[in-house]
């Protein structure tokens, strides 16, 4: 662990933006569809923030300079999405039809909730880590999975399938699972692994539904959301 904040924080920085213009080159490039860059992104984004908190000391202003990385971001995003900073590439791989001003909605909201989480749970607790990795694992890989398989839409939601809700369970379960071990492993986290299977798994199967419903450029605030309200209530 490193015991200045300000250089875990500049490697958090350059790691997340490394990342982020590897995938702006890509779309850009055509390598790969903006559709499928913005969900690359939406996946790998959060697990890569997350695991950077590792890099930082104990002390309490540890969360508030994290966050800067997270804030910073966003803050790119909203003036990319206004046309304040022109940035092709950027628009390339975050927005579905090549409008800045969809990095306005999912983007934006994504970019928000991780620095209101990362201030307000931290490592400490598994609550923050459970409802960011959701909504990486769960919500960025049904996207992707249920527009390939296909096959039986939901009732309730003609544009949602059950490959991908059964993506957001499994997806987010796995995800979640995976880092709180991690921050167990650590000694950051009170808990052990039989611990945190049952309420990881409800979480993930409420947000499964809460994705499944009808609504559009919500749910990078809906499932974070309702993750928390549930975490709080099984953990």
């Amino acid at each position: 662990m490193l015991n200045n904040n300000l250089i875990a924080l500049a490697i958090t920085l350059v790691i997340a933006l490394l990342w982020l213009r590897i995938n702006d080159y890509f779309a850009h490039k055509g390598w790969v569809t903006s559709k499928t860059s913005r969900k690359i992104i939406h996946i790998g984004t959060g697990p890569i923030f997350v695991l950077c908190w590792l890099l930082f000391n104990p002390s309490p202003i540890a969360p508030f300079i994290a966050a800067v990385v997270p804030l910073g971001i966003t803050l790119q995003f909203a003036l990319v999405g206004s046309g304040v900073i022109k940035d092709p590439s950027a628009v390339a791989a975050m927005s579905r039809s090549g409008d800045r001003k969809e990095i306005l909605k999912g983007p934006l909201f994504y970019g928000l909730v991780f620095v209101i989480l990362t201030i307000v749970f931290w490592r400490n607790s598994a609550i923050g880590i459970v409802g960011l990795m959701i909504l990486c694992g769960g919500d960025g890989l049904a996207d992707i999975i249920g527009s390939h398989v296909g096959g039986y839409k939901l009732p309730w939601s003609q544009k949602k399938t059950l490959a991908g809700s059964m993506t957001v369970l499994i997806g987010g379960f796995l995800f979640a699972f995976l880092m709180v071990w991690v921050f167990i492993s650590q000694g950051y986290l009170d808990l052990t692994p039989g611990e945190i299977i049952l309420p990881i798994f409800i979480i993930a199967l409420i947000s499964a539904f809460v994705e499944s419903l009808p609504f559009e450029n919500i749910d990078n605030v809906t499932i974070p959301l309702v993750s928390i309200i549930i975490g709080m209530i099984v953990f």
